[in-house]
């Protein structure tokens, strides 16, 4: 267990006696102390944010908290020393043995302190979702790895998680590429593009469409086009035909998402596909259902719903368009029968939409709509977790010289032969093969834990020679911190050394790594709560240079004494399988060497 958490339940309990019960469940203020000012582990600023509301001095509300605490025989046996500082601060200063005590429970349980959530939930979690027949690109780098972050955080906490790979898969577009398909053959060279170079499939496709779109005479249009329309119609109407050739176009490009899946070391499989072809067959009843109810309403010939909490420059309501004039059926639509399906039909609790931040004012017209024709069940929540862009070193967008967009298996491509270089200079003694396998984990982690260590609604810019940095907050620095503990502890196993049952404490860097180490449990369970994996990133890079600044000062191996090396090893295989197992739950691999 946490300090913190330890002790809010004596504090909560300690401000009831001081000042009555009413204030029992008053926010006690209770944070990690601040190392510059003082050498105590944790603050407790209750007393100064209750003291104007219970009107008494913030020093004499705080004796009175200090009072009830020292007459607590378990605080007292959980703490060594609670001082009043300035001008009403409380600064506890934890038992030793008790940090020793829980640091060698959660070794010895193998839990590393993080316990199954109090309520655990069902939460359908919307993430990646890239577009059938084209290639993915660096945007959507984030929502893939931040959504799959999030994804093992939860089940790692017991929520049940359903992952929803919500696919560009339907629409106008497709009448078109299968026509391409079948001029250009199924077994061509020009369709096994769908597998290893979309764009140009769709661009030969979107090409060929243009062109005989601005043919003349206008009567002679080409059979291209007529064919593409006339397939889109056979595609929505379900003709068996049709719809045979358009999962021939969705094998190929599952075979793509998962060269990409597999190279970024994803969870997502195919049977997490989740697209737009799923709702097809309810979008026509939901707007039946929504304008027979007087939700929605015909304008300008398209299927309106007009919110007054959502306006434009004029004061007018903005219109949510659910069936265009043409018949069609827009994001919208999809969106209304895609919350109602997780809310009802998966019976989610929350339901988690990893999404780039534009897309807000969308999802809260929709979700808003949603709620008001019954759509979300009242246990459902609805959350977007926005993602902010990816930016190159100028500031501006991440692109290509050309001004395209940054193909993602051409970065991790890049990422991976950039790291090469970076474990060619390794003295670890490693096979051809191995070091293959150490660059992709190398150079995969660091993209990776570049993109999880900001705030997910943040812009950051993408530099390559910073993410593979052996130094500062970088992947590669906490996977090389994990494989120079697993040196450490191989080296003593060789030499007949055992870590010990159980970990004790004499020097204060040992005592500092250990009360990081039991912060570990509290932070994922807030990561899970939040949804910020940057929180796991910031406290991982804190752990390692926490254990840095330990092994300088306290020899391990080398170590006068038998016990105090066996407690010192112990720390040290507990702290390898906090930062094992916190970048797992990034979704980055920590290589046997490097």
């Amino acid at each position: 267990m946490d300090a913190i958490s330890a002790l809010t339940g004596h504090l909560s309990n300690a401000i009831a006696s001081a000042l009555g019960d009413e204030w029992r469940d008053a926010d006690p203020v209770i944070r990690p102390a601040n190392k510059k000012q003082t050498s105590a582990d944790v603050q407790v600023n209750a007393a100064m944010a209750l003291a104007k509301k219970v009107g008494k001095n913030p020093r004499e509300v705080a004796s009175a908290i200090v009072e009830a605490l020292r007459a607590d025989d378990e605080v007292m046996a959980l703490v060594d020393d609670v001082e009043i500082a300035g001008p009403g601060f409380l600064n506890i200063t934890l038992s030793t043995d008790w940090v020793a005590a829980q640091a060698s429970t959660i070794l010895a349980d193998g839990s590393l302190g993080v316990a199954p959530a109090a309520k655990t939930e069902i939460i359908p979690i919307d993430y990646s979702s890239p577009n059938v027949a084209k290639e993915m690109h660096v945007g959507h780098l984030r929502t893939t790895v931040v959504g799959d972050s999030l994804a093992r955080v939860l089940e790692r906490l017991g929520h049940t998680v359903i992952r929803q790979n919500h696919v560009g898969d339907w629409g106008t577009p497709f009448g078109m590429l299968i026509e391409h398909l079948l001029e250009v053959g199924e077994d061509s060279p020009e369709a096994a593009l769908l597998e290893s170079d979309p764009n140009a499939f769709y661009q030969a496709a979107r090409t060929k469409f243009d062109t005989a779109e601005k043919a003349e005479p206008a009567g002679s249009k080409g059979d291209f086009n007529t064919r593409a329309r006339k397939r889109v119609t056979l595609l929505q109407g379900g003709d068996p035909e049709t719809l045979a050739h358009w999962n021939k176009l969705m094998e190929r490009s599952k075979a793509y998402f998962n060269k990409v899946y597999g190279l970024l070391g994803v969870t997502l499989t195919d049977a997490d596909l989740a697209g737009e072809s799923t709702y097809n067959d309810e979008l026509a009843g939901i707007c039946d259902d929504l304008e027979s109810r007087g939700i929605a309403v015909v304008s300008d010939g398209a299927l309106c719903i007009f919110q007054d909490e959502f306006t434009g420059r004029d004061d007018a309501p903005v219109p949510l368009i659910i069936r265009k004039s043409d018949g069609g059926y827009g994001y919208a639509t999809t969106d209304l029968a895609t919350v109602r399906h997780r809310s009802f039909d998966l019976q989610g609790d929350r339901m988690v939409y990893v999404v780039g931040a534009p897309q807000n004012l969308h999802f809260r017209m929709t979700w808003a709509a949603a709620d008001k024709a019954g759509y979300i069940r009242p246990e459902s929540t609805p959350i977007h977790v926005q993602i902010g862009s990816v930016l190159g070193k100028d500031g501006k967008m991440f692109k290509t010289r050309s001004g395209d967009s940054v193909l993602l298996m051409d970065l991790l491509g890049e990422a991976v032969d950039r790291a090469a270089g970076v474990v060619s200079e390794s003295k670890a003694e490693m096979s051809d093969e191995e070091r293959a396998v150490v660059a992709r984990q190398v150079g995969i982690g660091a993209v990776k834990y570049a993109d999880l260590s900001v705030s997910h609604d943040s812009e950051y810019i993408f530099d390559f020679d910073r993410m593979l940095a052996l130094t500062g907050n970088t992947g590669p620095y906490l996977q090389y911190a994990a494989t120079r503990i697993r040196s450490i502890l191989a080296r003593a196993a060789e030499a007949g050394y055992s870590p010990a049952a159980e970990i004790t404490l004499g020097e204060d860097a040992e005592r500092a790594l250990a009360l990081k180490l039991l912060d570990y449990g509290a932070v994922v369970a807030a990561v899970g709560e939040s949804l910020e994996p940057h929180r796991l990133a910031g406290y991982l890079f804190e752990l390692a240079t926490t254990f840095t600044a330990f092994y300088e000062k306290c020899p391990v191996l080398k170590a006068d004494d038998d016990d105090v090396r066996a407690s010192r090893l112990a720390l040290c295989e507990l702290t390898l399988g906090v930062l094992v197992d916190g970048l797992s739950l990034l979704g980055i691999e920590t290589p046997e060497k490097m």
